[in-house]
């Protein structure tokens, strides 16, 4: 009898796998070692090491994705840090440790909330945590601004190599956009995966894929740019082909739901499409269409109609809805973002309070290092990056490891150039580091340390263990306590921005389908006439629809990883998300309904008996889960009944 591990413990032990990416590799190794080297030269070691840390920092936001999001996901939190290196700075100077510590655990509020709105949000609210630490207590010669000059620097050289460096063997079409190239291609494979898996118990796992896949390109393709519009004819092409895979991915969930018997060659085409992608070039013939079901027609119409937007090459619409600044606020001040925000000002905020209790008792000696101590709780308490007791034992295990390490590194290595070497290896390691959170602790202690020594202080390697397993300690007990008001606000926020947006989608299908009559779906299929949805032609209303179930997958997609990542907490907070799986589940199954009813729609004008009592019986079901928990509330409309 196999023995299962808890799982908190299993969390912890899981790592990330794939192929070793050593274009950010590269870029790794041309960051914090050459920024370094060029300061120690010039000698201002000094505004080296705060660039450095910052290209390190920007190292671990420099993940997969397209030169455009890497402009967002680096810029952002680079900006923060910044301000939060010049806050942290003058209040270190000018104010006293009660006063640091009050400020401190109000910066902490305001960036927990922050941090509740995304993953861009989140790092963003963390660099500006551990720069704010790092301001008010690493002893440096320069003032607040030149600091936050210095700090910008390190990141944007970073961002800089990421923004011009090609990608080794992206050596087709335009390299700017091999990013975007390659999560669309990903998206045609995700779908024929899907194809393939129709009528197996893969079927569910393979669609959930391909929402990721449809998340990653729509996130590569519409990120920050100058121009409202897409401004080259690759960058428009890649519009288009995106924008013709998703009544692929409407098709093939259809097929999925219904478990009907695809043929063999269903996948060659979406396949076909995907090198086609991946090589810039048109798409050649496609396998011979079955037309055997409307499943099976919607996916003959949407290959030849992707076919033909690979040959015409235009295309702007990416089914996106930018959110607003109500939307921004909601997450903010919601119950999740309260509950983060709380939750990180309170752990923060305490650290703060001991290491300054320790500094002024001179607990360290004669060097200062008690920002160490709230900057390392910062990695430790941020719910969106994994279970807090699983970061804990895991940065704890790479404290220890990346300490032990370098203080046998010191003992060989000549000084300054063999620490600019370590720091130079370390930047190239990280991007291979973050599949494992003990091995990036290990990989960060190990260049922070090479830092400090050549900032000129001494050796801190047991220092570094030491403030570490306290800022754990603190953490568990201070992550653990009671709070106000009812826990799992992460989760419950997730589940219900996952429910509004099953709503909306399932009452555009709903409403389609009471406005439709058969003459109406003949024009839809065929193409021949504009049929009106409360006052919206034939192609908007299904453009409209694909933007809503875009935003229904992605929204379920969130909400299961909030509640896979409280799952993996200590009993006492995974309790509080308990039965939200089961919600989240009928969800998706929702979701999966009214798509094969969208699809069954647009083939026949109306809804067929099962499809009608297995919406009735889902709905049910989760009025059933919910019970007022979350306060999901899904449209009855007479066609249900």
């Amino acid at each position: 009898m196999s023995l299962a591990l808890p799982p908190w413990l299993a969390h912890a032990l899981r790592a990330q796998r794939g192929p070793i990416p050593w274009n950010a590799v590269a870029r790794g190794a041309l960051s914090a070692g050459p920024v370094l080297l060029v300061a120690v030269l010039v000698e201002q070691t000094s505004v080296g090491v705060v660039a450095a840390i910052a290209a390190m920092l920007a190292g671990i936001n420099d993940r997969p994705g397209s030169r455009r999001v890497s402009v967002k996901r680096i810029g952002v939190p680079a900006l923060a840090g910044a301000v939060g290196m010049v806050v942290g700075t003058y209040a270190g100077e000018y104010v006293g440790a009660v006063r640091l510590t009050v400020l401190l655990t109000l910066v902490g509020l305001v960036a927990g909330g922050i941090s509740a709105v995304g993953p861009v949000a989140s790092a963003a609210g963390t660099q500006l945590l551990v720069a704010s630490a790092i301001g008010a207590g690493m002893p440096l010669p320069e003032e607040g601004w030149l600091r936050a000059v210095a700090y910008l620097g390190g990141a944007c050289w970073l961002l800089a190599l990421r923004l011009v460096l090609p990608t080794p063997g992206a050596l087709v079409g335009d390299f700017r956009f091999d990013g975007e190239r390659k999560a669309v291609a990903e998206v045609y494979d995700a779908v024929a995966d899907l194809l393939d898996a129709v009528g197996t118990e893969h079927a569910t796992a393979r669609r959930v894929a391909l929402t990721a896949a449809l998340d990653h390109a729509q996130d590569a393709l519409t990120g920050p740019r100058l121009r409202r519009y897409a401004s080259s004819s690759a960058e428009r092409r890649l519009h288009a082909q995106y924008a013709a895979a998703l009544p692929l991915a409407e098709a093939a969930t259809a097929l999925a739901w219904a478990e009907e018997a695809v043929p063999g060659r269903a996948s060659a085409g979406p396949r076909r499409l995907a090198t086609a992608v991946r090589e810039n070039a048109r798409t050649g013939p496609l396998p011979a269409p079955d037309r055997s079901g409307p499943a099976l027609r919607a996916l003959d119409d949407a290959l030849l109609r992707a076919a033909e937007a690979f040959d015409r090459g235009r295309g702007e619409d990416l089914h996106t809805r930018r959110l607003t600044v109500r939307d921004l606020l909601g997450s903010v001040f919601g119950a999740g973002g309260r509950e983060y925000g709380l939750r990180v000002a309170l752990c923060f905020g305490a650290s703060v309070a001991v290491a300054q209790a320790l500094h002024h008792s001179h607990w360290y000696g004669e060097h200062a290092h008690w920002y160490w101590l709230p900057a390392t709780t910062v990695f430790l308490v941020k719910p969106d990056l994994g279970p807090l007791v699983s970061r804990v034992l895991c940065r704890a295990a790479g404290t220890v490891l990346g300490a032990l390490v370098f203080a046998g590194f010191a003992l060989v290595l000549p000084r300054p150039e063999g620490l600019i070497a370590v720091v130079a290896v370390s930047g190239a390691l990280i991007p291979v580091a973050t599949r494992h959170f003990a091995a990036q602790t290990a990989v960060v202690t190990v260049l922070v340390l090479a830092l400090v020594m050549v900032g000129g202080e001494p050796q801190a390697s047991a220092s570094r263990i030491t403030e570490t397993l306290l800022a754990c300690a603190i953490v568990l007990i201070v992550g653990h306590l009671p709070m106000p008001g009812q826990r799992g606000g992460a989760v419950r926020s997730r589940l219900a921005a996952a429910g509004a947006a099953a709503e909306a989608y399932l009452t555009h299908v709903l409403e389609e389908t009471a406005r439709s009559g058969p003459r109406a779906a003949e024009s839809a299929v065929h193409d021949t006439a504009e049929v009106p949805i409360e006052g919206i032609p034939a192609e908007d209303s299904r453009a409209l629809r694909w933007t809503l179930r875009r935003e229904a997958y992605r929204a379920l997609a969130e909400a299961r990883t909030a509640i896979a990542l409280a799952a993996a907490e200590l009993p006492a907070l995974a309790g509080h998300s308990e039965g939200a799986d089961e919600i989240v589940a009928v969800l998706e199954r929702i979701v999966d309904t009214t798509t094969a009813c969208a699809v069954h729609l647009d083939d026949s004008g109306r809804l067929t008996s099962e499809q009608v009592d297995r919406l009735t019986e889902l709905v049910d079901e989760l009025g059933r889960l919910d019970q007022g928990r979350v306060g999901i509330r899904l449209p009855e409309v007479p066609v249900l009944r």
